[in-house]
């Protein structure tokens, strides 16, 4: 199954405010953004409101594939909880009005019981369902539990919630370790959205994540993991997602064109 398209993560702009990301992406030729719920808080501090941002990216022509929620709600508690949950429901009304079926979260950083978890996974997932959206929920290399793909796969498991599933992100799956042999193990159908930037061959730093770079700058085996990926039923958008402090000091649009010219070869047919 071929990808729908390939998006544009506003991270791998981030210096650039969200109006030339969104004008070096289209001049690049991306089919679509990913929007953070960071750019929603940047606008609002600017003095903008949420139908200000939704109007200038649909003005944009480009497609939303995919809208980010904050991480910390599997083992928060109380009045941070229901902040969580709030977050989760207002960035889902507002893919809802981008006319995007999917909303991204993180993994919890730090530690907790699992079955605590997969309750966390339900509930979150049934607040994703009450608005059509499903809810990729990704592992990171970088944390203390989730930080691999079967611990992942097991808690999405345990929830057993078919509007929870799994993002898989290329750079967190070789950092921790893992293979395009580990992609061709997941179920059909598990995977909600992928993320992909390249790993560096060497100099890599624990809890350093700033260092994403364009396909083939690094290790990553796109294809292989691009094919697997496909092979187990996905077909949306790949996000390419490289927050790198040497790509923030650059022209956004040549930013834009190199990783999308090392990206669209890459793609299954």
């Amino acid at each position: 199954m071929p990808f729908r398209g390939l998006a544009l993560h506003t991270w791998t702009l981030d210096t650039t405010p969200l109006s030339g990301a969104l004008r070096a992406a289209r001049a690049a030729g991306w089919d679509a953004i990913e929007l953070r719920r960071l750019d929603f808080m940047r606008a609002a501090e600017a003095g903008r409101t949420a139908d200000d941002v939704i109007a200038e990216v649909k003005a944009s022509g480009l497609a939303v594939a995919c809208v980010g929620a904050e991480f910390g709600w599997m083992f928060a508690e109380g009045d941070e909880r229901k902040r969580l949950l709030h977050v989760l429901d207002e960035q889902c009304r507002r893919a809802v009005q981008l006319g995007c079926t999917t909303v991204m979260s993180p993994s919890d950083r730090g530690r907790g019981p699992l079955d605590r978890a997969a309750a966390s996974i339900r509930e979150v997932g049934d607040v994703a369902a009450a608005h059509g959206i499903t809810l990729a929920i990704e592992f990171n290399s970088q944390a203390e539990q989730f930080n691999r793909l079967d611990v992942m796969r097991e808690a999405l498991a345990r929830a057993g919630h078919p509007r929870s599933r799994l993002l898989l992100d290329t750079y967190h799956l070789l950092r921790s370790g893992g293979s395009a042999r580990d992609v061709e193990d997941i179920k059909p159908d598990e995977i909600s959205y992928v993320q992909f930037s390249d790993v560096p061959a060497s100099g890599l730093e624990p809890g350093k994540a700033l260092d994403r770079l364009p396909p083939g700058r690094g290790i990553v085996p796109f294809r292989e993991v691009f094919a697997a990926a496909a092979a187990r039923g996905y077909g949306g958008f790949a996000s390419y997602e490289a927050p790198n402090p040497a790509a923030w000091s650059r022209d956004p649009t040549e930013v834009a064109r190199e990783a999308l010219n090392a990206s669209r070869p890459l793609l299954p047919r």
